[in-house]
């Protein structure tokens, strides 16, 4: 699968140039950057989706993209450049420019001086670039997110202080949600199985551990708690298209309850633990995207993939003194629940134009929880 890519133009100060004409690149994630980047021809900067004419991965996807100069050959472009209230600061051309400005300043102040940076990926939940050195060697990142994830720095700082070597260094992090963390070697672990998973567990488990008795510092730090708020409304269009999902609402309460008396404490919870969140040289592993960080039951994390009950039951030996392989089977359908809530929380603090990476999830969950919760429990 592959995509086709159409980019309108528009110059540092946001106005229109026109449209290059539509190059094909391998990677079909809408999200990223690199390929793109690469195979325009010219020297771009993608700020934003503006359509495509299907839901991801693959397709015909236009975007909008900065330029410092004036390219020939540019095809006319009709693009809507209205301002919209819940644009992120880096889909903006003046907000870029910000953003490498900043990281260019904090990079010189750092020592780290005659780095090049190359744009990785852009798009609802971040923007992502890369800072290499003369010889092309990775020295630093970029990344910048939308309010909703600006708890994500201070979570780095405080976890890196329990554990340095678990989360990536951050080395400034500023206003409009912006971080600079320090290169992390090795390559994410998509598709690894549960003997994996239960090592990323183990390693996270002396963290949430120290944090259960700190609450109150993750609150300082801004980190939400993990929340259902919202679900009868976000599950209500769907109650008559995915049997035994009102059976499973009604049943939550008692759920939850149920969880509740495996006892389990509340604690520090990644919130989206997946291998491709992982990044493993071979020697040792990092993980990275905390933005979806909050405070809940550390079995949200055990459960994230589901269908690995090696991993869970390796997990939960981790929990001496508490029912945690059952808090885990409780929360499993949960879970996905609570994903729903995330993502029509996505969907509701994102510009319209780009919904479309985010169209079928909250059907998607809601499906799956069902699947996951069986008869009873």
């Amino acid at each position: 699968m592959s995509r086709t890519v159409s980019l309108v133009l528009v110059d540092p100060s946001g106005g229109l140039l026109g449209q290059l004409p539509p190059f094909t690149v391998e990677l079909p994630w809408w999200q990223d950057s690199t390929e793109v980047v690469a195979g325009a021809g010219v020297d771009v900067t993608v700020l934003r989706l503006l359509h495509g004419d299907r839901k991801p991965p693959g397709g015909h996807v236009t975007y909008l993209a900065m330029t410092p100069g004036r390219p020939a050959g540019l095809l006319p472009a009709d693009a809507d450049l209205t301002p919209h209230p819940l644009r992120a600061a880096y889909a903006e051309a003046a907000g870029v420019t910000a953003s490498l400005a900043w990281a260019a300043g904090a990079l010189d102040r750092l020592g780290l001086t005659g780095l090049t940076a190359r744009q990785q990926r852009t798009w609802n939940l971040s923007a992502i670039w890369r800072f290499d050195g003369p010889d092309g060697t990775p020295a630093a990142w970029l990344k910048q997110v939308p309010p909703f994830f600006a708890h994500e720095a201070a979570v780095l700082r405080l976890v890196g202080g329990v554990a340095p070597d678990l989360v990536p260094y951050v080395l400034a992090a500023g206003d409009e949600g912006r971080t600079l963390i320090a290169h992390v070697p090795g390559e994410d672990r998509y598709g690894s199985g549960p003997a994996f998973r239960a090592e990323v567990l183990a390693a996270l488990q002396p963290v949430q551990e120290h944090f259960a008795g700190r609450l109150d510092e993750l609150r300082a730090a801004g980190v939400p708690r993990l929340s259902l708020d919202g679900l009868p409304r976000i599950a209500e269009p769907y109650l008559s298209q995915i049997p035994g999902l009102r059976e499973l609402l009604d049943g939550l309460p008692d759920r939850l309850a149920a969880v509740d008396e495996c006892g389990l404490p509340d604690t520090l919870v990644h919130g989206d633990l997946h291998p491709g969140n992982v990044i493993d040289d071979g020697q040792s592993f990092t993980i990275v995207d905390w933005g979806d960080a909050a405070i809940g039951n550390p079995a949200f994390d055990a459960v994230r993939i589901p269908g690995q009950p090696e991993a869970l039951a390796a997990w939960a030996e981790l929990w001496p003194g508490h029912d945690a392989l059952r808090a885990a089977e409780l929360l499993q359908p949960v879970e996905l629940l609570r994903q729903a809530v995330v993502y029509d929380g996505f969907l509701a603090r994102i510009e319209p134009s780009e919904w479309p990476y985010h169209a079928d999830d909250v059907r998607r969950c809601l499906q799956t929880a069902v699947d996951l919760a069986g008869p009873d429990f």
